[in-house]
């Protein structure tokens, strides 16, 4: 069984519960490889690779997530053969979420536990800007507002002339997303984000308390929208006691 939409830094046949993780806008499966170490031995952590991403550069991008979502439930169906859950952070979350429900409407297993990071409740008005068709001058200086970049990138012409289509197709994917509200789930969901995330508040993250009929739990942690990368250690803590209440991690 292998895919090119999951890389599996290290199988464990033996683990309990797989982990499925959704990068953000513009990054890859890669940014979850460092969980492997970190995370108890009983949850395998399956990284998720977006088409045109990473070593699937070549490959087409998605600019909608409908189209996203049709293959990525194809690909991943094979991986429900375990007790499975769902991170997301950004465009992860959305991607996780809706990817959940689908899950539930075509009647197929529902993970056990829902993480959707760094992104409000999708009923909630999106108040931003769209970015995705900015002109690129503009869109570069929007891009070092959002502080997820590394400066050393967008000032490289040839990698930026490699990140900033992924940067528009994955920014398409949110800012084209329309929100139906035509079902809850039913699994429990755990909201993270940052206490210094300037586009995530505390009220946009508990408002995912609404979007489900199991438990509901919010955690908060140091840090700015990319609060995962420099908390890494304490949301991964987390993330370990939230999936133990679901699934015995003890080996």
């Amino acid at each position: 069984m292998k895919s090119s939409w999951i890389v599996t830094p290290k199988t464990n046949s033996k683990a309990k519960i797989r982990l499925f993780c959704f990068p953000y806008s513009g990054a890859a499966a890669s940014i979850y490889y460092p969980w492997v170490d970190i995370l108890p031995s009983s949850i395998e952590v399956c990284a998720i690779q977006y088409p045109g991403h990473g070593n699937r550069v070549s490959e087409d991008l998605f600019y909608d997530l409908d189209g996203l979502l049709d293959v990525a439930q194809e690909a991943l169906l094979p991986y429900f053969d375990k007790p499975f859950a769902f991170f997301g952070h950004s465009m992860g979350a959305l991607v996780g979420y809706e990817l959940a429900r689908r899950l539930k409407k075509d009647q197929v297993k529902q993970p056990e536990l829902l993480f959707v990071s760094g992104h409000n409740a999708p009923f909630l008005p999106d108040l931003s800007d769209p970015l995705h068709d900015l002109e690129e001058k503009e869109f570069i200086f929007r891009l070092r507002e959002l502080n997820g970049t590394p400066d050393e990138v967008l000032q490289d012409p040839e990698l930026r002339e490699i990140l900033i289509p992924i940067l528009r197709a994955d920014f398409s994917v949110c800012e084209t997303y329309q929100y139906q509200n035509d079902q809850l789930l039913d699994c429990p969901i755990c909201a993270c984000g940052g206490l210094q995330d300037k586009y995530v508040d505390r009220e946009g993250l508990t408002a995912w308390g609404k979007l489900t009929t199991g438990e509901f739990t919010a955690r908060f942690f140091p840090g700015d929208h990319f609060y995962i990368n420099t908390e890494r250690m304490y949301l991964l803590m987390a993330i370990a006691q939230e999936l133990n209440k679901v699934v015995d991690l003890r080996v």
